[in-house]
């Protein structure tokens, strides 16, 4: 493991996993939201992932930008309904989930990259340290995010070859589930 990686063999139970949601956890629609649970389809390996995670960290959030709302596509019900079938399907091994329903151009300080779900969650639960978190996601954004709140950063590169600044990247979460420990 190079150098940049080895922070994975130190992940215990005092750390804490941010996962983006479209394109880590589930498909993501090209130019368009998941809107219906028909739409929202997990992607290979996320079950195993998430189970092997949920053993070794002691928190895992869900932070997501979802602008569908904000552009009237979705509604807040909608969204809750997507995310109760998606901890059914992860046997409710997400802490809890945090959304940015925000449009892009209102730069809510919620709204990824900005830190704003990193810091409900710390106030939430006082005993994260983001220090020994980890972000892991598959946008430039989602990278910022972790950045800009001390975490080490994990990019989805989903086969895709990307310019993006990340601690390590991987090419999905069952990936980055089999390199921790």
């Amino acid at each position: 493991m190079n150098k940049q990686s080895s922070f994975l063999e130190n992940i215990n139970s005092t750390w804490t996993l941010f996962l983006d949601r479209d394109g880590v956890i589930n498909r993501k629609l090209p130019n368009d939201y998941v809107k219906t649970i028909p739409e929202f389809v997990l992607l290979d390996g996320v079950c195993e992932a998430i189970e092997k995670c949920s053993q070794i960290f002691k928190y895992i959030f869900l932070v997501t930008n979802q602008q569908g709302i904000g552009k009237g596509l979705m509604t807040e019900y909608d969204l809750t309904v997507i995310h109760n079938f998606m901890q059914e399907k992860l046997n409710h091994r997400i802490t809890k989930i945090y959304h940015a329903p925000h449009l892009e151009k209102e730069h809510s300080e919620m709204r990824k990259p900005a830190i704003g779900m990193a810091l409900q969650a710390k106030n939430e639960f006082p005993d994260i340290d983001f220090s020994k978190s980890i972000m892991v996601g598959d946008s430039s954004s989602d990278m910022l995010f972790g950045h800009n709140a001390g975490m080490k950063t994990v990019f989805i590169t989903n086969g895709e070859n990307k310019d993006v600044v990340c601690d390590i990247a991987f090419e999905n979460l069952y990936d980055f589930s089999q390199h921790i420990d």
